[in-house]
């Protein structure tokens, strides 16, 4: 199944799991195969990350906590922990905020974040 979205992505849905993007959707499938050939163990999709927690304000009311969610997480052969998340584009707003959201990861949890296409 596929619709459009905004970016001319293609939402896609694989083994019953609808993606943002073909990209995404393709992405999962070779980290799939990864999986089972051994290369990486314990994928997780949309693991999500504090980058600020939530607090009470001085006028009483709470201030929502900001997160962080990758695309996929894994751990390598060598036992390094990936975050990767898939871009299509690095244009407009929604490129902006995840500019901004890499780099709290790195700030607050010394994270990078795997960029791939």
């Amino acid at each position: 199944m596929i619709s459009r979205q905004k970016y001319g992505n293609r939402k896609t849905v694989v083994d019953g799991i609808k993606f943002d993007s073909k990209a995404e959707a393709d992405r999962y499938r070779q980290l799939m195969m990864m999986q089972d050939s051994g290369e990486i163990t314990n994928l997780e999709l949309q693991k999500k990350f504090v980058l600020t927690p939530s607090r009470k304000l001085s006028n009483g009311k709470t201030e929502r906590a900001s997160h962080y969610i990758s695309d996929f997480y894994y751990v390598t052969e060598d036992g390094e922990h990936i975050t990767e998340d898939v871009k299509g584009s690095r244009k407009g707003a929604a490129y902006q905020m995840f500019a901004l959201k890499r780099k709290l990861m790195l700030d607050k949890h010394d994270i990078e974040i795997l960029e791939t296409k």
